[in-house]
């Protein structure tokens, strides 16, 4: 039987656990090494998940990337795209919206063949895959800097225990630990 592929979040948060607006604390240690990581997490995968607002930033920003010559833009706008949202009615991005059970649907394109699904942003959607157990890996990229306030990760969501698989440093302090749900 064929192994059905992994659904991995990657997510940067501060030393505090604050995951808003790493365009302003995180920039500064964006290297060779993080894009080395980077380019390998995404060079894994042949799909995306997205929630509402991450696509929403990303289509605005990706495309003007490939315009300007970005290398790795022509293939992230080229990825298919799954965006679970219970508002959007339109995707322009080369996204499918998920409708209705987002668990199950979610759960079936993990049963596709293909790569890794690779969900970028901690937000509201992460409460139903913690729900149901639907990630398999979770990349968290912790920024050697403490932001004082903002989002947390995971803020108010029940306990759930996760399995320390690896760590990786970088030179510019960033640590990504990378964790899978306890079974």
């Amino acid at each position: 039987m064929p192994k059905s592929r992994k659904l991995i979040e990657s997510t940067f948060m501060t030393l505090d656990g604050v995951i808003d607006s790493p365009e302003k604390w995180g920039a500064p240690y964006w290297d060779e090494e993080h894009s080395k990581y980077s380019d390998a997490l995404f060079s894994s995968s042949d799909a995306l998940l997205l929630g509402r607002v991450t696509y929403a930033a990303f289509a605005e920003v990706w495309p003007k990337m490939e315009q300007a010559g970005d290398q790795d833009a022509a293939r992230m706008n080229a990825l298919p795209k799954y965006v679970a949202s219970r508002t959007l009615k339109q995707a322009t991005w080369n996204a499918t919206i998920i409708e209705g059970d987002v668990a199950k649907e979610i759960a079936r394109l993990k049963e596709l063949p293909g790569r890794n699904i690779l969900k970028y942003g901690t937000g509201e959607l992460d409460r139903t895959l913690l729900e149901h157990k639907l990630v398999d890996e979770y990349h968290f990229w912790t920024f050697p800097v403490v932001a004082g306030g903002g989002q947390r990760l995971f803020d108010g969501f029940d306990t759930t225990h996760l399995r320390l698989v690896r760590s990786t440093s970088f030179a510019s302090g960033i640590v990504v630990l990378v964790y899978e749900t306890k079974r």
